[in-house]
């Protein structure tokens, strides 16, 4: 049965007043999940995809539509799929769903946002106060737009889309004139690895970028061949320490693998320009998160964690001109700095960090 309430507001802790943001629950019916009501009392709640479309179109009509859809369903991937295409179509307002990550494989999860059928993916059972704050930012995300009844939806473009387009064109037109003026510089650099260690000059890996998506990621090599394969047995020197439940970065001080010609691309970052090629394909842009490793990206699928993957993969971004080469920094500092970078960038914002990049080029640190 619909619960089909008007939003009220109430006060927060620094005692002014706000609209709580009113959220669609669909539910499995056999679940006993009365906490989320009694919490979220000016929300909606549905059992299944249909009785949700039902009330979706009617919020539409008194224009109430909920500002986030969570999905707390076993996952059928075809309704899932089915129920998102049909939110596409039916409506001009962007609506962004999350669901339930209980019984979820990583490897599931990664489809998800793969296939774009999830905004984020959050444990309901320990997050679900936090939801609120989370339609609020995937809100700032895809901003609502307003519906016009005499323009057809497929003529208007979201503004994210238009914000993408530009950004897009930047990156391949920088990366494109860079790839040329540096040409002189990528051979010199591939003569001294050649010339110091047997292996290739390239060094490519599976990275993880914006959504999860999954590319192949180029630096010239800077470390012995097989250098991954020596994790384990560095992993007492991690710089970031034993990390439990949370981010798992991996980063060693003077680390034995790194050749001496690597150790003096890594230090003035010219180790990093074969990332221009990943620009020009689309997979990175100039200026974002830093694409992770899956050992490393694996740690951060789901909760608060997450939100660092709504940007793109960058050469450069807010981690690299606020803490880059500082022994210093905890795993949760540098995933902080991502998120965030993913929820206030902007163009004039990716700017300034380019602009700022140069200064922090050369460390002095060996991490």
């Amino acid at each position: 049965m619909f619960n089909f309430t008007v939003n009220k507001t109430m006060a927060s802790p620094d005692g002014h007043l706000h609209t709580q943001p009113s959220l669609l629950f669909i539910e499995d019916s056999n679940k006993n999940i009365e906490s989320y009501h009694s919490f979220y009392t000016d929300s909606y709640f549905t059992t299944g995809f249909e009785e949700a479309k039902m009330l979706l179109k009617k919020l539409d009509i008194f224009n109430q539509m909920p500002e986030m859809i969570v999905i707390d369903l076993p996952l059928n991937v075809n309704e899932l799929s089915s129920f998102k295409q049909w939110l596409k179509s039916t409506f001009s307002m962007y609506v962004p769903v999350v669901y339930h990550s209980e019984g979820l494989e990583k490897s599931i999860i990664k489809e998800l946002f793969k296939n774009n059928w999830v905004d984020d993916v959050v444990n309901l059972s320990t997050h679900f106060d936090t939801l609120p704050e989370k339609a609020r930012f995937l809100k700032k995300m895809y901003p609502q737009v307003v519906k016009v009844k005499s323009t057809p939806v497929k003529q208007r473009k979201h503004p994210i889309k238009r914000y993408s387009f530009l950004h897009r064109s930047i990156d391949f037109t920088l990366a494109l004139i860079a790839i040329i003026i540096c040409l002189p510089v990528f051979m010199l650099i591939a003569i001294a690895i050649k010339l110091e260690s047997r292996g290739p000059i390239f060094y490519n890996a599976l990275r993880a970028g914006k959504g999860y998506k999954v590319f192949r990621f180029f630096k010239f090599r800077t470390m012995e061949v097989n250098a991954d394969k020596k994790v384990k047995d560095l992993s007492a020197l991690n710089q970031y320490g034993e990390t439990g439940s949370g981010p798992n970065f991996f980063k060693v001080k003077n680390d034995p693998r790194i050749t001496k010609v690597g150790a003096f691309l890594r230090n003035t970052s010219l180790d990093e320009l074969p990332q221009l090629f990943n620009v020009l394909i689309g997979d990175m842009s100039f200026v974002g998160n830093r694409p992770l490793p899956l050992y490393e990206a694996i740690s951060l699928t789901t909760d608060e964690w997450a939100e660092r993957f709504m940007a793109p993969a960058g050469i450069t971004g807010l981690w690299q001109i606020s803490r880059r080469g500082k022994e210093d920094m905890s795993p949760t500092e540098r995933i902080s700095l991502d998120i965030d970078y993913a929820r206030n960038r902007s163009l004039a914002g990716d700017m300034k960090i380019l602009l700022k990049t140069p200064t922090v080029l050369i460390q002095k640190a060996n991490v």
